[in-house]
């Protein structure tokens, strides 16, 4: 994980840059909220891009569509569609073209067997699992997956940086996140399998937000010693958190992904998103996070259209 300092930089950045463009460009509309009300076909000679129904996803919708723009693309947008359970069929239909993706979720979502975890096997399972027609570009080295947080004060004190770290003290840990978290897989049973850390039911705290803002004032306050949050949630940086690292990957990897029907899926569209890819550090979605659903509240487009300039893909790539 990148230090609070960096990630302040690259956010102040980000938020000068919409904030500026912000009066320039109109807000985008948020898309029609049936996925095939209108159809795309796969024969159009456009794009169709699509994003799920949170923050994240339209904000790096928002990237796609403007660099597949700036490179001469006719393209059209469909967000907020809502789950893999809309969007998927939404896919197959050429109702949309692509739309970003998480690869450790999608690919559970196709084989509900998988048991990757580390980026390149889930990479490598996924590729095998997808169907004839949908495809997938090259992920990005940013995700968005479950991470074990805990605060500065209570990794400075027992030394920690990894999940491994934290499990000598199992007994004194108070451990917050979604109530499925003591029994999935990945949550508690993983935790306890791969490192060692033992929390009893007692000392479990089930907290239904999600990792938000309920998880987070618990941290905070000392109701919890750790935390299950999303690697990319603003919070992290803006609270100091330290997020213990993974080495055994417990937690399978979910790196963002365009995902195409694959007869919308060229070579230069390819190149166009493998250029954007390639910057979608994990640092970089918390930054985009922060700008769109910090204090500031920048519009998805008009972040996507800031990160654009600052990563210098606001011209045709060669």
């Amino acid at each position: 994980m990148k230090t609070r300092s960096r990630l302040a930089g690259t956010t102040l950045r980000v938020l000068a840059v919409a904030t500026a463009l912000a009066s320039t460009f109109a807000l985008s509309a948020c898309g029609n909220s049936d996925p095939l009300a209108a159809k795309g076909g796969c024969t159009s000679d456009s794009l169709i891009v699509g994003s799920a129904n949170f923050p994240e996803s339209e904000t790096v919708a928002n990237i796609y569509t403007e660099a597949l723009r700036i490179n001469g693309f006719k393209v059209d947008t469909k967000f907020n569609i809502g789950s893999r359970e809309a969007y998927i069929p939404a896919l197959h239909q050429c109702a949309i073209s692509l739309i970003p993706e998480y690869t450790g979720n999608l690919l559970q979502y196709l084989d509900r067997d998988a048991t990757a975890t580390a980026a390149p096997e889930v990479t490598a399972a996924l590729i095998k699992a997808l169907p004839s027609d949908l495809a997938i570009a090259t992920p990005a080295p940013g995700e968005d997956s479950d991470a074990v947080v805990v605060t500065r004060a209570t990794a400075t004190k027992w030394n920690l940086s990894t999940i491994g770290d934290l499990a000598a003290h199992s007994s004194e840990v108070r451990f917050g996140a979604p109530a499925e978290f003591a029994e999935r897989p990945g949550g508690l049973p993983g935790l306890k399998k791969i490192y060692g850390l033992d929390i009893s039911p007692g000392n479990f705290v089930p907290i239904a937000d999600g990792g938000g803002p309920a998880t987070v004032r618990a941290l905070v306050d000392g109701q919890v010693t750790a935390a299950d949050i999303f690697t990319t949630s603003p919070a992290i940086a803006q609270n100091d958190f330290v997020v213990l690292a993974d080495p055994k990957h417990n937690f399978a990897a979910q790196n963002v992904v365009p995902l195409f029907n694959a007869a919308k899926k060229t070579d230069k569209a390819v190149a166009v998103l493998d250029a954007v890819s390639a910057k979608l550090t994990t640092a970089e979605l918390i930054s985009l996070n922060t700008a769109v659903s910090g204090q500031s509240k920048i519009e998805p487009k008009a972040a996507a259209l800031a990160w654009i300039t600052a990563q210098g893909l606001n011209s045709p790539i060669g």
